[in-house]
């Protein structure tokens, strides 16, 4: 039987996520599918239009046999730290093999950019194409000396690679080619992207084309006006935004200063922006601050338990297998900060979304399917 990962937001799940998991059914017809799933708020700052628990549930009636939670404190985070905290979590499970959607399709090139980008001096170039005024993406395809396109999918794959080969994880990495442009917004195929579809929402368009029709009724509406007003909130009655994970280089008087010319997220957002402080990078900053995850925390704090989130009776019985194998204890502790992050997160994402997850979080039983 081949155990494998996926890491996944479903946000929401859609067609492609469902053609991601049956390719890799085709693929490997006797295998077991383990999901490392991020839940209220993701890893480019948004806010998920799908519950955790509606995701778990989908992901269980759509072929997955075991779901395990990315606490929101690394969920949030950017892409190495994102990756190699669900690595983590996979090489708990002895996944032997990691298969994930790509641009490039190419894993020795991803595999090969991650090597680089470990070298010692990398972060130094990086630094040095930064200051020239050029955005990130730029910098490091500069830093590789490659005419690179840096795709969202593809910098998550290197950042896989990178988590691989730096906590020596015996684990493999696999692409399925991806049929359609991230960043295309307007396209109507079956398969397009979450982007693509969140957009639809926005603009109060018909999405069922793009879903399982067992997602369609699943959907939330995130209220953006109580968004930007938690936000604002927060951020003119902090007297040390420095202190929060990516408020740094004196952008905190920024944040202060425009946060009260501004009337919605978007207008602020396009405010703040700067080529060093991206679009998605403002977003996370602006999250962390939301739930207040200061860089101190960010720094020290680690798993101390894992948090199963559902599994079918594969899923059961592979975990019945190896739970013994398993480092940490599967029993969360709801004394531990990352527990208590997960809790704050499912508040304020009722709030923004006039939903009762937080229910959830303190009953905290998996789904079984």
């Amino acid at each position: 039987m081949d155990v494998i990962g996926l890491i996944g937001e479903y946000n929401p799940f859609h067609n492609g996520h469902l053609y991601h998991i049956n390719e890799i059914k085709k693929r490997y017809p006797d295998s077991l599918l383990i999901l490392v799933l991020n839940g209220y708020f993701l890893q480019r700052g948004e806010v998920s239009v799908l519950t955790k628990e509606d995701k778990t549930r989908l992901s269980l009636l759509h072929g997955i046999d075991l779901v395990v939670s990315l606490p929101v404190v690394y969920g949030t985070q950017a892409a190495d730290i994102f990756s190699d905290k669900a690595l983590f979590l996979l090489n708990q499970f002895h996944v032997e093999k990691v298969i994930f959607g790509s641009e490039c399709h190419d894993i020795k090139k991803i595999t090969r950019i991650a090597s680089v980008q470990l070298e010692d001096n990398f972060n130094d170039k990086v630094q040095n194409h930064l200051k020239t005024g050029v955005n990130y993406p730029t910098a490091l395809a500069k830093s590789i000396n490659e005419d690179i396109q840096y795709t969202p999918n593809d910098l998550l794959g290197i950042s896989y690679a990178k988590a691989i080969i730096k906590n020596n994880f015996p684990i493999s990495l696999e692409t399925i080619k991806r049929t359609n442009d991230y960043h295309d917004l307007h396209s109507n195929e079956k398969i397009i992207s979450a982007s693509n579809i969140r957009n639809k929402l926005k603009l109060k368009q018909d999405i069922k084309n793009y879903l399982p029709l067992s997602c369609v009724p699943f959907i939330k509406k995130v209220d953006q006006n109580i968004l930007f007003l938690l936000i604002k909130s927060k951020i003119l009655t902090s007297h040390h935004l420095n202190t929060y994970l990516d408020v740094d280089e004196g952008i905190e008087k920024r944040l202060k200063k425009m946060i009260k010319q501004c009337n919605n997220l978007e207008n602020f957002i396009s405010r703040v922006k700067t080529k060093r402080y991206t679009y998605n990078k403002i977003k996370r900053m602006l999250i962390h601050i939301l739930l207040g995850i200061t860089k101190d925390i960010a720094f020290q704090i680690s798993f101390d338990s894992i948090q199963i989130l559902g599994f079918n009776e594969h899923g059961l019985a592979y975990l019945n297998q190896i739970k013994k194998k398993i480092e940490l204890p599967l029993k969360v502790n709801k004394h531990s900060q990352l527990y208590e992050f997960e809790e704050k997160a499912a508040l304020l994402y009722d709030l923004i979304t006039n939903e009762k997850t937080y229910d959830f979080e303190l009953k905290n039983q998996p789904i079984i399917f």
